[in-house]
C-alpha cells in the first residue's frame, strides 16, 4: 500500500469537527461551511459595571473608557477636553475631537497619531485637563497616550508602555499598534 493511500485511510478514521469563527465585527460562522452562527451572543464579552474614573497620566492628561466621557465625571475632574478615538460620543458642552481608529492589527496609527497629537499637545500647554478615551480604554486610548509620551517626553516606547501601564493597568495595545509604536522614534512621531 501506497504512503498517500495509508494516509486517505488514516483521514478516513478521523472524527469530524465543526469549528465556529468569530469575526471581527462579532458574526460567527462555520470554518469551511461558510454558514452563519445563530447565537444571541455577540461574540465580545459585555461589561455592564461602570468604568468612569479617568487616571491621570501625567499633569493635564487623563485617560479612560467611553464612561469617563459622561458630564458628571468630565465636572468631577475638570476636564475640558474630550479626545473621542474610534468611538464618538456625544458631547456638546466642552470642546470634543472625535479621530475615527479601528481597533484592528492592521490599523495604520500614523495617520490618526498626525491629528490626536497636537490636539492632546495643545490642550496640555492650555494648562487644561483632557481625557482621551476610546470604548474600553484598553487598546485605542492606550496607543495614543503612549504615542504623546514618545513625542512629548521624549520616552521610548517600554519605558512610555510601563508608565501608561503602571497608572491604568487595563491597558494592552493590540499587536498590530504595539508593532508599530515600537518602530517609532522618540520626538519623530509626528515627522
Amino acid at each position: 500500500m501506497s504512503f498517500l493511500n495509508e494516509l486517505k485511510k488514516q483521514k478516513e478514521r478521523l472524527k469530524g469537527t465543526e469549528t465556529i469563527v468569530t469575526r471581527a465585527d462579532g458574526v460567527k460562522f462555520v470554518e469551511n461551511s461558510g454558514m452563519l452562527v445563530e447565537s444571541g451572543l455577540p461574540g465580545f464579552v459585555i461589561d455592564t459595571k461602570p468604568d468612569d474614573v479617568p487616571v491621570l497620566i501625567v499633569d493635564f492628561l487623563y485617560i479612560g473608557s467611553q464612561d469617563c466621557a459622561a458630564r458628571s465625571v468630565l465636572e468631577k475632574y475638570n476636564i475640558k477636553n474630550v479626545l473621542s478615538v474610534g468611538v464618538d460620543v456625544n458631547i456638546s458642552f466642552i470642546d470634543h475631537k472625535f479621530v475615527p481608529v479601528l481597533d484592528l492589527p492592521e490599523s495604520d496609527i500614523k495617520p490618526p497619531l498626525m491629528e490626536c497629537l497636537p490636539y492632546l499637545r495643545n490642550c496640555i500647554e492650555n494648562k487644561e485637563n483632557v481625557l482621551i478615551h476610546c470604548n474600553a480604554g484598553v487598546s485605542r486610548t492606550s496607543m495614543v497616550a503612549i504615542a504623546y509620551l514618545m513625542q512629548y517626553e521624549m520616552l521610548d516606547f517600554e519605558n512610555a508602555y510601563n508608565l501608561v501601564k503602571e497608572k491604568r493597568p487595563a491597558i494592552q495595545p493590540i499587536a498590530g499598534f504595539k508593532k508599530q509604536l515600537l518602530l517609532l522614534k522618540p520626538g519623530n512621531i509626528l515627522n
